[in-house]
């Protein structure tokens, strides 16, 4: 048997992890670029810094958890509709998951005694499944993403400081700036093996936004730190 591996098992915090980390390392060094370009003195930018990276992780993982936590609660409202409905109804809903079968290819017959099967072992389960679409594999788990982004946020915001604080001050922009986004360039190569994706598509896609962010940044806070 040729063995394979499925990678849909890590979507939920392989998500939250890979966005929590671009976040840290884009929003770190874009505000570090923005306030580097707006000429504050060195200590200004790493306070900066700090309070951006404290910021970032709290919302962050208050972000996760909220969103999360909606899914979640869809998917709990969903079950409970299922739930009163095998108690009212557990005919209607046998011949509701047996069209189910249905439409992906098996017989009548075989596609009763297969709902029939499933809902004697695990109705809710099965309705789960198939009718509404939600598996262990992809269950909302609110707590987890928000771990998993708030470290992240912090490991990857951790880069753009760094630089910033062993960087020479004559060449502190451009520390920051490379440092970053070679950094960017690994992370979506990473999040992409990691996903089964296309490497260079992956890492591509990365440094592109992050250059256009990190530019952005740079030029905003150029053109009002040249106004004070």
């Amino acid at each position: 048997m040729t063995a394979h591996v499925h990678r849909t098992h890590r979507s939920g915090w392989l998500r939250a992890s890979v966005l929590g980390a671009n976040d840290g390392v884009l929003s770190i060094s874009s505000l570090l670029l923005g306030v580097a370009a707006a000429h504050m003195n060195p200590e200004g930018i790493l306070v900066t810094g700090f309070a951006g990276l404290v910021a970032g992780a709290l919302s962050m993982g208050a972000g996760e958890f909220v969103s999360v936590s909606s899914q979640a609660d869809t998917e709990r409202a969903d079950l409970d509709i299922e739930r009163r409905a095998l108690l009212q109804d557990y005919d209607a809903e046998h011949i509701e998951l047996r069209d189910i079968y249905i439409q992906r290819g098996l017989d009548t017959e075989l596609a009763s005694k297969v709902a029939q099967q499933l809902m004697e072992h695990d109705a809710i389960g099965a309705h789960a499944r198939d009718d509404i679409g939600i598996t262990d594999a992809l269950t909302a788990r609110p707590a987890q993403a928000a771990i998993s982004s708030s470290l992240s946020f912090v490991l990857g915001g951790v880069v753009p400081m760094l630089a910033a604080v062993l960087a020479p001050a004559a060449s502190l922009i451009p520390t920051i700036a490379v440092v970053s986004l070679i950094f960017l360039g690994a992370l979506g190569a990473f999040a992409a093996y990691a996903g089964g994706a296309p490497i260079i598509r992956g890492a591509a896609r990365v440094l592109t936004l992050g250059l256009l962010a990190m530019g952005v940044t740079g030029v905003v806070g150029a053109f009002f730190g040249g106004r004070a």
